[in-house]
């Protein structure tokens, strides 16, 4: 059997892991993440750190990762250009890329897709002053192992009628979406987004963090089951390791990848 396992850090912060051991942050928010349940200082090892874009709740804590850990970092041009600056060799330590292309790292395949949001680089003055620079887009990311397992993370968006197409061209087995509302899909667009996708499984993220982003999610389920019946949801736990596992398909995502 394939199998991935999926942490969730609060808000739009993950932990992945897959069956080769790397150990995957995305939008690793730990400083300042009132749901998360680690600290920095217990981040003692990753491999690779994937940014969705430079707004202080996504970008969190990258670049220390990345300093501290050697991992590679994985993002926009912008945002690998920012870091940089603060001690992450561009295209060395870093995989730039943009929307519609694929970077490999071992055995993982990280495809670059668009979303619906507006972005910025907060940057050092941003905690002290509210100060941001401009960033290029925020993007969402499939992530591909040799296993066949696929994840798409739509990182902060509205729905859009391309993720039709992104299930047909990708194949999610999973599909991680901001279910908050005010600065992202609500319940309602995140269950038409999952009709759109058709994953397996959706595993709603970017909720009660503050209180004016709660969401509902048994009425997230329910709106789901209507919906996409062959879909469930997944409301993880804080820190609790989820596991996925489907039947060995190998050899996803190689096509058209840069080696890590």
């Amino acid at each position: 059997m394939a199998r991935i396992s999926i942490t969730w850090l609060g808000h739009a912060s993950f932990l992945f892991m897959g069956e080769g051991g790397d150990r995957i942050y995305f939008d690793p928010w730990i400083s300042g993440n009132p749901k998360c349940p680690i600290t920095l200082d217990e981040v003692t090892a990753a491999d690779v750190v994937v940014c969705s874009h430079g707004h202080s709740d996504h970008l969190g804590q990258s670049v220390e990762i990345c300093r501290k850990t050697g991992a590679i970092l994985i993002g926009s041009p912008e945002v690998c250009n920012f870091a940089h600056r603060f001690g992450v060799e561009n295209n060395r330590q870093s995989r730039p890329m943009n929307i519609g292309g694929t970077v490999r790292v071992h055995d993982c395949a990280y495809t670059m897709v668009q979303a619906t949001h507006s972005t910025s680089m907060a940057g050092p003055r941003y905690a002290a002053e509210r100060i941001a620079e401009p960033d290029g887009a925020v993007c969402g990311f499939f992530l591909q192992w040799d296993n066949g397992i696929v994840v798409y993370d739509a990182a902060d968006t509205g729905v859009f009628g391309d993720m039709a197409l992104f299930s047909q061209m990708y194949g999610p087995q999973i599909a991680i979406l901001p279910v908050g509302g005010k600065y992202t899909m609500g319940v309602r667009e995140a269950a038409r987004a999952a009709s759109l996708i058709r994953p397996e499984v959706v595993i709603p993220c970017h909720y009660d963090t503050f209180p004016d982003q709660a969401a509902d999610i048994g009425e997230l389920a329910r709106q789901v089951a209507d919906l996409s019946p062959q879909t469930r949801v997944a409301a993880l736990e804080y820190g609790v390791p989820w596991v996925f596992e489907r039947p060995e398909t190998g050899d996803r995502g190689r096509e058209d990848a840069e080696t890590g």
